[in-house]
This record gives structure tokens, sequence and C-alpha cells, in this order.
């Protein structure tokens, strides 16, 4: 029992240590990477990024959610989970040579993608890796401390390689290289150590319809994800400019680093959730349901505002002045920080667990569409602040049919949530900071000063408005941290 417990201990530990990754990298690489290529090169390989997603969307087919359960389940037989792997990963490696073959057609069909066909080759090498890489059977065996390990070296040696080899606008095509290297080269040593899991030899007689149910209702989720969260780029990318592309990735780049920041620990605030209601524990699953959402909104109110308020300093400090276009998309975004963090714990934290998977298909399935009628009446218009502006209201829409599906069950946890305190210490956050704008300090040390000021003012506030919440959190930090200090005293 020990042992497990040390387990699990350590396999937190290590996807907290991956998800930090997963927004340092960025934050390292791309100011760097933003000034060399500018908003047309980095414009290029979000594009390509964003329509290759849609293939390697078809060539996995699910598989990536549905592989863990499946392999999960037979996971201490190794003949079973041998026939389980196999079988797959045939129909993964199908679906991979069928997608391959509908992206040639396109790359020779269509200008805008043969116009940089190196760049679309290079990226489609994800497709490839995704297969080889069968990462699913290693979350199934919960090896996340080699999952960690092995993203961050290579995540490391993709930095050093960023800036050993780029240095000038025309390489783009190097920088959509090395993001696919570090996000998906890995995979070699996956396939590399597979057989240390399962029996190499195939088994023959296998039972592909089994899984066909499964794989294809986790397909739809996944093509409802993936359509909802790429369209804006494609749409924008096929209508507008390379250039307007990288205007909003750049946005859409600060925003995904908070959004990290905002989902990740409201996770670590919120045990699992699907043992309480297994166990019919309803009261400990509302109660810490209630608490996730009162983070969220404690944790996401003041960066969106900040960002919004500080978004030319904060675009201008990590992309550069030449992204003065990408302002207006950050500022217009920016409240999809609070509706994702809601969204994140209503969806895959309690319609999940409650059994009601449906639920966060159709509201992708309705943000999608809202997302794409709103980005082609917008697009021609307003660009990429009129993806922005879908962008928004999509979120507002997924929120809304999340919502209404659960609201016997958050309605209550919404109102607990004290709106009047938070309200006045963003507001005094807001008056304390706002001023040094004036001072003409440079972008940097505007946002140091700045955000010692409004976050600090934000927190005191609530602290002296005894936010239970706050209170608790401080508790726990300091708490400790006395307690450090009366021991060295003792």
């Amino acid at each position: 029992m020990a042992r497990k417990q040390k387990s699990l201990k350590l396999n937190f530990i290590m996807n907290a240590i991956l998800t930090m990754s997963s927004f340092i990298f960025p934050l390292i690489t791309f100011p760097y990477v933003s000034r060399i290529l500018l908003p047309v090169g980095t414009g290029k390989v979000s594009f390509a990024t964003s329509m290759i997603s849609y293939f390697a969307m078809f060539a996995q087919l699910g598989i990536p959610t549905y592989g863990i359960r499946a392999c999960a389940k037979v996971r201490d037989d190794k003949d079973a989970l041998t026939r389980t792997v196999q079988e797959i990963f045939i129909i993964n490696l199908v679906m991979s040579v069928f997608a391959y073959v509908v992206f040639a057609v396109a790359l020779f069909t269509v200008p805008r993608l043969w116009g940089d066909k190196i760049l679309f080759i290079i990226v489609s090498l994800t497709i490839f890796f995704n297969t080889i890489g069968v990462e699913w059977l290693y979350k199934a065996l919960e090896h996340y401390t080699y999952i960690t390990l092995r993203s961050i070296i290579f995540k490391f040696v993709a930095l050093v390689a960023m800036f050993a080899l780029i240095h000038q606008q025309s390489d783009y095509v190097i920088y959509g290289g090395i993001s696919i290297f570090a996000a998906s080269a890995s995979n070699i040593f996956n396939f590399i150590n597979v057989h240390k899991y399962i029996g190499m030899k195939p088994v023959g007689h296998y039972n592909f319809k089994k899984h066909l149910k499964a794989v294809v209702i986790f397909f739809a989720m996944s093509c409802a994800t993936t359509m909802y969260t790429h369209l804006d780029t494609v749409m924008l990318g096929f209508m507008k400019t390379d250039e307007d592309v990288g205007y909003y990735n750049a946005a859409v780049k600060i925003k995904g680093i908070l959004v990290s920041i905002v989902t990740s620990l409201g996770v670590v605030l919120l045990p699992r959730a699907s043992y309480y209601v297994e166990h019919g524990m309803k009261d400990e699953f509302l109660r810490i349901t209630r608490k996730a959402l009162n983070f969220v909104v404690l944790v996401a109110a003041p960066m969106l505002l900040y960002f919004i308020l500080f978004a030319k300093e904060g675009i201008f400090f990590l992309s550069g002045d030449a992204y003065a276009g990408s302002i207006l998309p950050m500022q217009i975004i920016m409240p999809t920080l609070l509706l994702i963090g809601l969204t994140n714990i209503m969806g895959i934290q309690m319609l999940v667990p409650l059994g009601k998977e449906k639920v966060v298909l159709y509201s992708e399935i309705a943000g999608a569409v809202v997302n794409l009628l709103i980005n082609m009446i917008l697009i021609p218009i307003m660009a990429s602040a009129g993806v922005a502006i879908g962008t928004l209201f999509a979120e507002i829409v997924v929120w809304l049919v999340q919502y209404v599906a659960l609201r016997d069950t958050v309605t209550e946890a919404y109102k607990k949530i004290r709106y009047v305190p938070i309200m006045l210490a963003l507001l005094l956050g807001s008056i304390a900071s706002v001023w040094v704008k004036t001072l003409q300090l440079g972008n940097f040390i505007t946002l140091l000063i700045t955000a010692v000021l409004f976050f600090g003012i934000y927190g005191l506030v609530l602290t002296i408005a005894k936010e239970p919440l706050v209170l608790e959190i401080e508790g726990k930090v300091f708490g400790k941290l006395w307690d450090k200090i009366w021991k060295k005293i003792g």
C-alpha cells in the first residue's frame, strides 16, 4: 500500500513538472523566435501546424484517449495487453496511411499549401511520430517519470537548437522542424522500448470490431476539440495573410501559457472526482468542485484583467515591436481565460465523471459552429481581431451549454463565490498599477512593477476581506514556512 501511495505521489509530481515545462518552454523560446521570424514567419508555422492537426486528428481516430482506457484494463496480463496494443496500433497505422494519402492530394491541389510544401511536409511528420509513439500505452502503464524526463530532454535539445539555428526570417522552416522535434520526435524512443512491455510477434486472429464503437465515440470528441481549437487559425490563414496569422498566434501563445497555469492549478485542487461519484460520495464531490470553481475565478479574473490593461507591454516584451497588430486580439481573447478554466472544471472534472461525456461533445460542437459563423462574417472585415471575437463567443457558448446541463449542481457553487470582494480587489489593483504606464520605464520594468502592485493589492484586499480560499492557501504556504523557521531556531 505504501509503495502505491509513493507511486501516486511521484506521478503527481512528474505530471506537475510536465505541465510546467509545457508553458516554460515557449516562454523562453517565443520571445527570441518571434523577433527573428516576425509575424509572417511565425504565422506560416502556426498555419501549417493547425492544418496538419486536422490530418493528425483523422490518423489518431480518438486512439490517444481510448488506448489509455483499453490498455489500463488489461495491463496486468501481458498476453492480453499485447493483443490489445497490436490491434489498436494496426487501426492507427491504417488510418495514418489514409491520412497521408489525403494530405498528399491536398498538398498537390491546394495552392495555399503547395506554396510552403517543404514546411507542410516537415510538420506532417507529427502524424508518423504520433503513430509509432504509442504514447497511450505508456500512460496506461503510468510510466509518467519516463514520459516527463524524455519530454524535458527533447524540449531542452530543441531550445538549444532554436538559438543555434534560427538567425533570419527565412529560417521559419527550421523553426517548424524544431517545433515538431520538441513535441513528437521523442516517440521514436517509445517505439524502440515498447518490446519491454508487449510481445513483438504478431498474435494473429485480431478482433478490430470490439474497438471500433468506442474509438468512434472518442474520435467524435477529438474531432470537435480539434476543429474547435484550430478552426480560427486555419480560417484566418486561408482568408487573410500569414502576417495576420502571426499577430493572432502571438496573442494565442500568451493566452495558452496563462490557460496552462489556470487549468493545471485547478486540477491540483481537485482530487479524483470520479472516485467520489463511483462511491456515491455526492457531498464530497460537490464540495471539492465548488472549491475548484471558486479557485478558477480567483486566479483567472486578475490574470485576464491585468493582461487586458497591459496587453501592449506584454506583447512587445514577449514578441517585439513588430507585433502591434497582436494587442487588440489579445485584449479581446483574454476573457476566454476564465471561461476555459470554468469549462475545464465543469466538463472534464464534473460532466465526464458523471457519465455525461456527450454534453462535453455537444458544447464543443456548438462552440465550433458559432466560431465558424462569426469568423466568416468578421475575418474579412477585422482579420485577427475578428477571429478573437469568434473565439470569445465560442467559449461563451461552450460555457452556457455545460452550465445548463449542470445547473442543478453548479448554480449553488456560483452563488457562493464572493464577487464583491473580488471586484473591489480588481478595481483597487488596477488603480494602483495603471499609473505606472505614464512613467515610460520600458516594457519589462513596467510589467515587473505593475505586476507586483496589481497582484499584491489584489491578494491583500482578499486577505483583509477574509476570502476563505485565499486564507486557506496562505495558511498552508506560510504555515509550512513558519514550521521550517521554528525548527531551525529550535
